[in-house]
C-alpha cells in the first residue's frame, strides 16, 4: 500500500547523499513551515538514494503546530548500513526528512506518515546514544531548525487556562496530542545538547539568544510532562554554555517580572524557579550585587501573587539559598515578607509562616533583633486569627527550639507584643487546639519569666479596663447627643436624627445619620449642640 502511494508521487533523479531540505522562511516556525516544498529523500530499488518533491497541497494542521506541507514519507537507510564516514550525512538527511509537522488533533489523518516519522525520530536519538562522530557544523544547522520547526510554536489563547496557575489539585492538566512525537524530539535536543562530540564555542552560533528565547516561551505549556523536558535541557544549555548564563538569567528574570507586574499568568514559574534554585546554588561568595537585585526584585515579590501555592516550594528553597550564601539578605527577605503578607488569603498566610520560620531559625541574635518587633506584631495578629490553622501555625513557633531561645533573650521586647493576642484567645478562642496551645505558650512564658508574665497582665488587664471606661463615655456622649437633638424642632431645614439601638453602638462609625435640608445649616446644627455639652453647658444647645 505504502509503495502504491509513493509511486504516484512525481520523482526527480538527484545525485546520491543530496540533502533535499526544507527552505527557511521568516524567523518564525509558521513561515519556515508554510514554505516548506515538501522535500525528502527516498531509497530506490538498486540503493541509490534519490530526493522526491511532492505536490500535494497544503492542509491545515492543529493548534499546536503551524500550518505544513503533508507528503509522503519513507525512512532511509539504517545507520548499521552505511560506512562510518557516511553516517553524518545520514543523520542531517533524516533530520531534514523530521522537518514535516503534521495534524495531531485528528488521530486518522497521515497515520502512515506520523508512523514513519516516529521511527526516523526514534533512529536519531539511538544515534546520539551510541557514539556519533563530531558534529559539523551542517548537522548543528540541521538540528536546531529541525528543533524550531517541531517545537517551537505560539500556544493559542484557547490552549491556555484561563485561571493562570490553580491551586486546586483537581483541576487536570491539559495534556498535547502531539505528545508522541514531541516527546522523541525532546528526547533528541537532550541527547545533542549534552553530548560530548558538541563543541558550545561553534553550537553558540545556533543555540543563541534567539533559540534560548523562544525556548523559555514553551514554558508556559500548559502539558507539564513538556515543562519537565524543558526545564532539563535548558539546565544542560545553561551548564554548557557559559556565555550565555548571564542572558539566561536575565530572561528568566523578565518571565518573574512580567508574571508579577503584568499576567499574573503562566504555567513554568515552578520549572524555572527550579532551575534557578541549582543556578543559585552555585554562585560563589560574597554574591554579586546583580544576583541580590535580584533577589528583592524578583523573589520576594514572587509571594505576592494569588497562584503562590503552585509554585511556593521552589520559591522557598530559592530564597533560603540566597539567605545561606549571604545570612544578612534575611532581613530584607523578612521585611518583604512583612510587605506582601495577605490579608484574607489564610492558605497564604501558612506558607509564609512556615518560611519565615525556616528563616528565623537561621539567623543570628543581631540581626533578629533588628526584625524582631514588625515580625511578631505579625505573628500576634496571626495568633488572633480566627481561622485555626493560621493560629495554629503562627503558635508553632514556640516548638522551634532555636527560636525560643532568639525570644527567651528578647522576651522583655517581645512578649508584651504577643501577651495581649494570648490572652484573647485564651478568653475567647472558638478551637480548642488553639486554646491549648496559647496556654502553653503563656506558660512557656512563665517559666522564663514569671514576674515579667504578671506585669504584662496587669498592664493587659489595665489596658482592658481603659478601654472599657472609654468605650462606656463615648457611648454616654452619644446618647446625650442623641437626647439633645431630639428635642430640637423639626422644620425643613432641620436634620432628623433616626435614632440607632444600642447593640449596634459600638463607635462613632455605627451612627448612620439621614440629614434632610441643606447641608451647611445641618451640619452647623449638630456641631452648635455637640458643643455645648461636652463644655458642660447645655443651656447653648436649648438656645438654638
Amino acid at each position: 500500500m505504502l509503495k502504491q502511494f509513493l509511486s504516484k508521487l512525481p520523482r526527480k533523479s538527484s545525485k546520491p547523499d543530496t540533502i533535499e531540505s526544507p527552505r527557511r522562511g521568516s524567523g518564525n516556525s509558521s513561515s519556515s513551515n508554510s514554505g516548506d516544498d515538501g522535500g525528502g529523500l527516498q531509497r530506490t530499488t538498486s540503493g541509490t538514494m534519490v530526493s522526491i518533491r511532492s505536490n500535494a497541497t497544503k492542509r491545515t494542521s492543529s493548534v499546536v503546530f503551524p500550518s505544513s506541507v503533508v507528503a509522503g514519507i519513507e525512512p532511509l537507510l539504517a545507520f548499521r548500513d552505511v560506512p562510518s564516514s557516511e553516517r553524518l550525512n545520514l543523520f542531517i538527511s533524516k533530520l531534514s526528512l523530521c522537518n514535516m509537522v503534521f495534524d495531531f488533533t485528528d488521530p486518522n489523518k497521515s497515520t502512515t506518515e506520523k508512523d514513519l516519522k516516529r521511527v526516523t525520530l526514534i533512529e536519531l536519538v539511538d544515534f546520539l546514544a551510541s557514539c556519533p562522530p563530531k558534529f559539523t557544523e551542517s548537522a548543528m544547522v540541521a538540528m536546531c531548525k529541525m528543533c524550531e520547526n517541531n517545537l517551537f510554536r505560539v500556544f493559542p489563547p484557547n490552549y491556555r487556562s484561563n485561571s493562570g496557575g490553580s491551586e486546586n489539585d483537581d483541576d487536570e492538566p491539559m495534556f498535547d496530542p502531539a505528545w508522541p512525537h514531541l516527546q522523541i524530539v525532546y528526547d533528541l535536543l537532550l541527547h545533542f545538547v549534552t553530548s560530548s562530540l558538541l563543541e558550545a564555542k561553534v553550537a553558540k552560533k545556533y543555540i543563541n539568544h534567539s533559540f534560548i528565547l523562544r525556548l523559555l516561551d514553551l514554558f508556559d505549556s500548559e502539558d507539564p510532562r513538556e515543562r519537565e523536558c524543558l526545564k532539563t535541557i535548558l539546565h544542560r544549555i545553561y551548564g554548557k554554555f557559559m556565555v550565555h548564563r548571564p542572558f539566561i538569567r536575565k530572561s528568566i528574570g523578565n518571565v518573574f517580572y512580567r508574571f508579577i507586574f503584568e499576567t499574573e499568568r503562566h504555567n513554568g514559574i515552578a520549572e524555572l524557579l527550579e532551575i534557578f534554585g541549582s543556578v543559585i546554588s552555585g554562585f560563589a561568595v560574597p554574591l554579586k550585587e546583580e544576583h541580590k537585585i535580584f533577589l528583592g526584585r524578583a523573589l520576594v515579590p514572587l509571594h505576592k501573587p494569588k497562584s503562590l501555592g503552585v509554585y511556593f516550594q521552589q520559591l522557598s528553597f530559592c530564597v533560603t539559598q540566597f539567605i545561606e550564601k549571604e545570612p544578612k539578605l534575611a532581613l530584607n527577605v523578612i521585611r518583604g515578607l512583612l510587605k506582601y503578607w495577605p490579608i484574607t488569603n489564610t492558605q497564604k498566610e501558612v506558607m509564609l509562616l512556615s518560611e519565615l520560620e525556616e528563616i528565623v531559625e537561621g539567623i543570628n541574635m543581631g540581626e533578629f533583633q533588628k526584625v524582631m518587633v514588625p515580625l511578631f506584631w505579625r505573628i500576634g495578629c496571626c495568633i488572633n486569627s480566627s481561622h485555626f490553622q493560621v493560629a495554629e501555625r503562627a503558635l508553632f513557633f514556640w516548638n522551634n527550639d532555636q527560636i525560643v531561645n532568639l525570644i527567651a533573650h528578647n522576651r522583655h521586647v517581645i512578649l508584651p507584643i504577643i501577651f495581649p493576642a494570648l490572652e484573647r484567645n485564651i478568653q475567647c478562642h472558638w478551637n480548642q487546639s488553639v486554646l491549648n496551645l496559647s496556654l502553653n505558650v503563656r506558660k512557656l512564658f512563665t517559666e522564663m519569666d514569671d514576674g515579667l508574665v504578671v506585669a504584662c497582665h496587669a498592664h493587659f488587664k489595665e489596658e482592658q479596663a481603659n478601654l472599657s471606661v472609654a468605650a462606656e463615655k463615648r457611648k454616654e456622649t452619644w446618647e446625650q447627643l442623641e437626647n439633645a437633638a431630639s428635642l430640637q424642632p423639626i422644620t425643613g431645614n432641620t436634620a432628623v436624627l433616626v435614632t440607632v439601638l444600642p447593640h449596634f453602638v459600638h463607635s462613632l462609625s455605627t451612627y448612620i445619620y439621614i440629614l434632610v435640608g441643606e447641608t451647611v445649616y445641618m451640619t452647623s446644627q449638630i456641631m452648635f449642640c455637640a458643643l455645648g455639652f461636652l463644655r458642660g453647658k447645655p443651656h447653648l444647645s436649648a438656645s438654638i
